[in-house]
């Protein structure tokens, strides 16, 4: 606990958006997944509109189909060996997806980016490797070797997406905080306790329209901060 006080001052986190107070964390685990006050994340409006997740930086793949041009390249995505499920990577193998990556720093709990009906979780254990672009750049395999929950959601627009979160250095501890059953859009998911780590959303092919931001950026290899609750892009139903 003592380590709280100088980690706010040197990295400047801002204190005013804790729901509880600074004194009332116990470990820095508990602060590290602290809550914030509903308002410090507002929610973009829209009912197609679909929301970033997490805090953190962030990278579209537009066509999980294609070669990667931002991490590996020239390598493409196994969907297999990531959701663990031959099934499931067919169905999403045209589809895209956002990464979020959270820093140390971060807010740590993530949240809903649609409405709709949350399946039971499915844990698939393995290793803690980094998730920085940096590891990922060397080899993709870290995403499929990481210990990761995989979720699969029902959007009444968009059919079945998916929602993973991956632990990496130092994540021992992913907590689904929310039931199977339906939600709210930016309702909360979950949490992971101590160290960095990353969430992926994966949509099906034609469904999901990027913000110009994140689609830019991306395509430029360079990372988009957004908070949980920015404008992640908006939806498209299946064959527009």
């Amino acid at each position: 606990a003592k380590e709280i006080a100088p980690f706010l001052i040197r990295f400047g986190v801002d204190t005013a958006e804790f729901l509880e107070p600074v004194e009332s964390f116990r470990t820095f685990n508990e602060f590290f997944f602290r809550r914030l006050r509903p308002e410090a994340r507002p929610l973009a409006p829209g009912p197609d509109t679909v929301l970033f997740p997490a805090d953190g930086r962030h990278l579209l793949v537009s066509d999980l189909s294609s070669d990667s041009t931002i991490f590996a390249k020239g390598r493409r995505f196994d969907l297999t060996a990531l959701l663990g499920d031959s099934n499931l990577a067919a169905e999403f193998g045209g589809g895209s997806a956002v990464l979020s990556r959270l820093c140390p720093t971060d807010y740590h709990r993530f949240h809903f980016p649609l409405e709709g009906e949350c399946g039971e979780a499915r844990m698939i254990n393995g290793m803690l490797y980094s998730v920085s672009p940096i590891a990922l750049a060397r080899s993709l395999r870290y995403l499929y070797e990481n210990k990761r929950r995989v979720t699969e959601m029902r959007h009444p627009v968009i059919g079945r997406y998916l929602f993973l979160e991956i632990g990496a250095t130092n994540v021992g501890g992913i907590v689904d905080t929310a039931s199977p059953g339906p939600v709210a859009k930016g309702e909360e998911k979950g949490y992971f306790r101590f160290g960095g780590s990353m969430v992926i959303t994966l949509f099906p092919s034609g469904t999901f329209e990027p913000a110009e931001d994140l689609r830019d950026q991306s395509a430029a290899g360079i990372e988009l901060y957004a908070r949980m609750g920015d404008r992640m892009g908006s939806l498209k139903a299946p064959g527009q």
